[in-house]
């Protein structure tokens, strides 16, 4: 009878607990809310197990959101740029987010202008695999902007 579709009965309590305790299950209430209360007699131990295992395969099915990050100087050459660039490039065309930053060291706090202009110019270089998520926005000693992948159609 255990594995077998019974019919849903109205009973009281009395006689859900000598069901219950004559199948060797346990009697499970599942919305104590409702007048009267809804309780199933089951197997609690498997009803558990089988919650676990559905919430593992939704975390599975799950995607992860992998971030990647590049370090510029506010100074940084032309040949690192795009060096920079091509590995940005195949981080996004990976699935992976890029957070690309300048760092401003001591007195070079000055550049900030040429820093928003590098991390500007390289979402412009990005735009056909990345859409720029965050603008380029100063915190403390560095300027950071997120670049996440195009979705793909």
């Amino acid at each position: 009878m255990v594995g077998d579709k019974v019919e849903p009965k109205i009973v009281s309590i009395d006689e859900a607990l000598k069901i219950s305790s004559s199948l060797g299950l346990d009697l499970v209430e599942i919305s104590p809310k409702v007048d009267p209360p809804v309780c199933k007699v089951i197997d609690y131990k498997k009803f558990i197990y089988d919650q676990k295992k559905k919430q593992k395969a939704i975390k599975s099915k799950a995607q992860k959101v992998v971030v990647k990050e590049l370090r510029f100087g506010p100074n940084t050459g032309e040949h690192d740029f795009e060096f920079k660039l091509k590995h940005a490039r195949n981080f996004l065309e990976g699935g992976s987010k890029v957070k690309a930053f300048v760092f401003f060291r001591g007195r070079s706090i000055i550049f900030k202008d040429k820093g928003h202009i590098l991390l500007l110019k390289l979402a412009q270089a990005l735009e056909d695999v990345g859409v720029v998520e965050n603008m380029p926005k100063l915190e403390e000693k560095k300027m950071i902007m997120i670049i996440a992948p195009k979705k793909k159609q």
